[in-house]
């Protein structure tokens, strides 16, 4: 029997297993993190437990240090990198930190099969200050544009996590404004950001991300959310940010469900 379809076999089953056991919380209305009963995906007491509320960097959401957030040093809003070199992004909001336990339901999304959780996560983001306000500030000619994943990826996966996520968020929200999938294109498949140290992400996402070039003039004079699940570096969005700005953006904030501790 050829090793590949043995290999083929054992993910179908893995999935299988894990699809059920995913949905089975979700269909009794089960706790996913204390396996309490009733709730939602995850009960109201263990949202309030993890995701204490951090000063943040306004620019890349990173968590500041306590010094700052009490209005030390020029820019309180700011962290060191952001204040030296501006990100492309006018805003970034995250909702939680990566970590327990949102980083193991974050990867079970991601890579369980299991789209149906971006209604949770598109509901925990619209729950963070400065969400609902940036959404209600899109017209009808504005973009929700969601990162891309290449052609390679989005066949293994079977989805863009990040696009279920833009496009429930917008639905959730009740914005005027147009999501695209097809706007923005992921031109060139690059190893996993994981894989690597923060100084070889910004050079493995390099004209990664280009704008279809037919389309260019939808961008012009636009406002834009542009949504991620997970914020590490920052590498990936602010690329496709580059992109988007170049294309004559007037104001880009980006969202995404976690933002971890340090890139």
């Amino acid at each position: 029997m050829p090793r590949e379809y043995i290999k083929g076999v054992f993910k179908s089953l893995f999935k299988s297993s894990l699809n059920l056991r995913l949905a089975l919380p979700t269909l009794a209305s089960q706790c996913a993190v204390c396996r309490s009963w009733p709730a939602r995906p995850v009960c109201e007491p263990c949202i309030a437990r993890f995701t204490p509320q951090l000063p943040r960097c306004r620019a890349c959401a990173l968590a500041l240090p306590e010094n700052l957030s009490r209005g030390f040093g020029n820019s309180p809003d700011l962290c060191a990198d952001c204040t030296k070199h501006a990100p492309p992004l006018d805003a970034m909001l995250v909702a939680v930190t990566y970590a327990y336990p949102w980083s193991e339901l974050i990867t079970r999304y991601k890579f369980g099969d299991t789209p149906g959780w971006a209604a949770f996560f598109a509901a925990l983001l619209l729950q963070t200050s400065g969400v609902q306000q940036a959404l209600n500030a899109l017209s009808n000619s504005d973009l929700i544009i969601a990162l891309p994943l290449s052609p390679e990826r989005l066949q293994w996966r079977g989805f863009n996590q990040a696009w279920e996520l833009a496009s429930t968020l917008a639905a959730q929200s009740g914005s005027l404004a147009k999501t695209d999938a097809r706007l923005l294109l992921r031109t060139k498949h690059t190893r996993p950001q994981t894989e690597l140290q923060r100084e070889a992400r910004l050079a493995n996402v390099k004209g990664a991300f280009q704008l279809d070039p037919l389309r260019t003039s939808l961008v012009m004079g636009k406002r834009v959310v542009l949504v991620d699940d997970v914020m590490t570096s920052g590498a990936s969005l602010f690329t496709a940010a580059a992109a988007l700005r170049a294309a004559g953006a007037v104001h880009i904030t980006g969202m995404a469900v976690a933002r971890t501790a340090a890139p």
